[in-house]
C-alpha cells in the first residue's frame, strides 16, 4: 500500500511539474500584488552638523510588480507600490513625516524555474522620489525637503508555483537610499535610509 501511494504521489508531483514547466515556456509575463514592509536600517544618520539623530519609521503598503521572463532563468522585473508614509524623529522626538515611492528595476535569476519551488535572486537600480514633508515638534513652522535618490538594489525570494499559472512569493529587498534634507532651503545633511523590504506577494502568469 505504501509503495502504491509513493508512486501516486511522485506522478501528482511529476504531472504538477510538467504543468508549471508548461506555464513558465508559454506564459513569460509574471504580474505580481503583494504587502511589504520598508524597515530603514536602526540608525539613519546625524544632520545639522551632528547635533541631531535622525530615525526613520516602518511603514507597511500594497506593492506590484511586472517581470518579464526573457529566458526560463532570466527576467526583468518593475517594482512598485502606493506611498509609503514614514516619521522622522530627530534625538528621539517626532520633528515630521514623509512620504516616498520607490520604483526599482532588477535583472532577476530564477535557478528552478520550472519547479513547483523556485528560489531566485536579483539586482538593480532604485529610485525613489521623495513627497509631501510636514514638520512638527523641533521642526514646527520650518519647511522640510527632503531630496529624491538613485541607488542600487538586492533582491533575494522563493516562489512557490502551486497552479499552472498561480504562484505564492516570499522576498525581501536591500535598497540604497540616501536623501538630502533642507530646512527652510538649507542644508542640514543627509538622511541614510537603506531600508530592508519584506513582504509576499500572489502572482499570476500570463
Amino acid at each position: 500500500m505504501l509503495k502504491v501511494l509513493s508512486v501516486a504521489v511522485a506522478g501528482v508531483l511529476a504531472l504538477g511539474a510538467s504543468t508549471v514547466s508548461h506555464a513558465a515556456d508559454a506564459n513569460p509575463w509574471v504580474f505580481k500584488f503583494g504587502v511589504h514592509t520598508v524597515q530603514p536600517k536602526s540608525d539613519n544618520g546625524r544632520l545639522a552638523g551632528g547635533a541631531l539623530k535622525a530615525d526613520v519609521g516602518n511603514d507597511t503598503k500594497p506593492t506590484l510588480s511586472l517581470e518579464y521572463m526573457f529566458t526560463p532563468n532570466w527576467g526583468v522585473e518593475v517594482l512598485g507600490a502606493l506611498p509609503f508614509k514614514h516619521e522622522l524623529k530627530l534625538n528621539g522626538a517626532k520633528a515630521g513625516t514623509f512620504k516616498h515611492l520607490p520604483p526599482t528595476v532588477s535583472v532577476q535569476y530564477h535557478f528552478n524555474p520550472n519547479g513547483q519551488i523556485s528560489p531566485f535572486v536579483g539586482v538593480g537600480l532604485n529610485y525613489t522620489t521623495v513627497f509631501d514633508e510636514k514638520t512638527t515638534g523641533p521642526l514646527a513652522g520650518t519647511k522640510l525637503s527632503v531630496g529624491d535618490s538613485w541607488g542600487e538594489a538586492l533582491h533575494v525570494g522563493l516562489d512557490y508555483n502551486f497552479a499552472p499559472r498561480w504562484l505564492f512569493t516570499v522576498d525581501a529587498r536591500w535598497m540604497n537610499i540616501d536623501a538630502k534634507a533642507k530646512v527652510n532651503g538649507a542644508s542640514v545633511g543627509t538622511v541614510h535610509v537603506d531600508p530592508m523590504v519584506y513582504g509576499v506577494a500572489f502572482g499570476y502568469r500570463f
